[in-house]
């Protein structure tokens, strides 16, 4: 007897009953007309919260004169926004992607490339313990996170992989093959830890030293979410390659690999390709994202009502002894509760009280909201959260 199908998805997201059908700012609505306030945000991509009227208005607009052409092509706008990351990058060039995996593919290529350009020998990437790069195999290899590579094995070859801010062990785990290290400035998945300051530096000084391209993620943490453009600028450093995704496109399929020239000096034609990276569409939407984001007003708007909505979650912490932790930056903040109460539960229970949040690592409720969060967004979420650990 043929069995009843109830959906022909792939049920690699688990059974799922929430269904949303419209958007606007930090708010989400249902097929019912049901409120929920968005502290999730795609998992920090709509950085400009749904449906940004300036979005609309460019994607309506390029939607009416072209899509998508070739690579093969001369695509303007492509050239118009890789200049626009540079001026406001430490990069000289960028290959465009559609997701933040794509980049980190394209980044591992770029450190291998070099080094075989150069001769080097150097052939190994040092990544680091919680991290997340996606799910491709260049990027399940790089983490070695078992949690995602379970059942995908083997996995390929020339990673090594060291605890994260902790620069004696790094020093011990760096040899002469070592050509590449991989970080994300605050680590997402892995439970919303920002690297040290000083950490990020000595990154950039032992790199340096060993002839090591350094590699930043920040697909989850850039675009704005720290405060700054970019998270390792807190750390006033810069890498040699990086890759961003998730808030370049404020929820349009967008991401991008940066390099400087000397990194990606072996990239040549047909070294690297993307069908559909960098077509017209997506570079309407984040040339209009980038003009927003980069705006210095705008970074210290999001300065100041992180440190407001911080603040307000360390309050929770000293009232309610469920709470273990409060971690992160900017608006890419996590609580870490005690092992009596799980973040699944957690987020669950909030979810009931119209309020999206999306679990991490290490027993992290991780709160992303849109970079266009105002006061009074982060006031509400705060009842809520207080309302369900008081109901505990």
């Amino acid at each position: 007897m043929k069995r009843k199908q109830t959906s022909c998805v792939m049920p690699t997201y688990g059974k799922k009953t929430l269904q949303f059908n419209k958007g606007r700012g930090c708010y989400l609505y249902t097929t019912k007309n049901e409120k929920y306030l968005d502290f999730a945000s795609g998992i920090a991509v709509n950085s400009l919260g749904h449906c940004h009227p300036r979005l609309v208005k460019v994607l309506n607009r390029q939607s009416k004169e072209l899509w998508h052409v070739s690579n093969l092509y001369l695509i303007k706008k492509q050239e118009e926004f890789a200049k626009l990351l540079s001026k406001n990058s430490f990069a000289d060039k960028v290959f465009f992607t559609n997701s933040g995996t794509e980049s980190i593919e394209c980044g591992i290529k770029i450190i291998r490339s070099y080094h075989h350009f150069h001769n080097t020998g150097k052939n190994e990437i040092i990544t680091f313990k919680g991290a997340f790069h996606g799910r491709t195999y260049g990027a399940l290899s790089a983490q070695r996170n078992k949690k995602y590579s379970k059942g995908f094995g083997p996995l390929l070859s020339g990673f090594k992989q060291v605890e994260f801010n902790d620069i004696d062990k790094l020093k011990k785990i760096i040899s002469k093959r070592t050509g590449g290290i991989i970080v994300e400035p605050i680590q997402g998945e892995g439970g919303i830890r920002p690297a040290n300051l000083k950490f990020l530096k000595f990154l950039r000084e032992i790199s340096n030293k060993h002839g090591i391209l350094l590699f930043f993620d920040e697909v989850q943490c850039g675009f704005g979410r720290s405060g700054k453009l970019f998270s390792h600028e807190w750390a006033n450093v810069k890498p040699d390659l990086m890759a961003v995704a998730k808030g370049i496109g404020s929820g349009f399929p967008l991401g991008a690999c940066l390099s400087t020239n000397k990194a990606c000096i072996s990239m040549k034609t047909g070294s690297h390709g993307s069908t559909y990276g960098g077509n017209p569409l997506a570079m309407s939407v984040g040339i209009e994202v980038l003009k927003i984001i980069s705006n210095k007003e705008f970074l210290n708007n999001i300065d100041k009502i992180s440190r407001y909505f911080w603040k307000e979650l360390k309050k929770l912490e000293s009232e309610f002894s469920i709470i273990s932790e409060v971690r992160g930056a900017g608006l890419l903040l996590g609580i870490k509760t005690n092992s009596n109460f799980s973040n699944i539960e957690f987020s669950k229970k909030l979810r009931e009280n119209n309020l999206l949040t999306v679990p991490a690592a290490d027993n992290i409720l991780r709160l992303a909201p849109p970079l266009i969060v105002k006061y009074k967004e982060i006031d509400k979420s705060i009842l809520i959260i207080k309302k369900v650990l008081g109901n505990i």
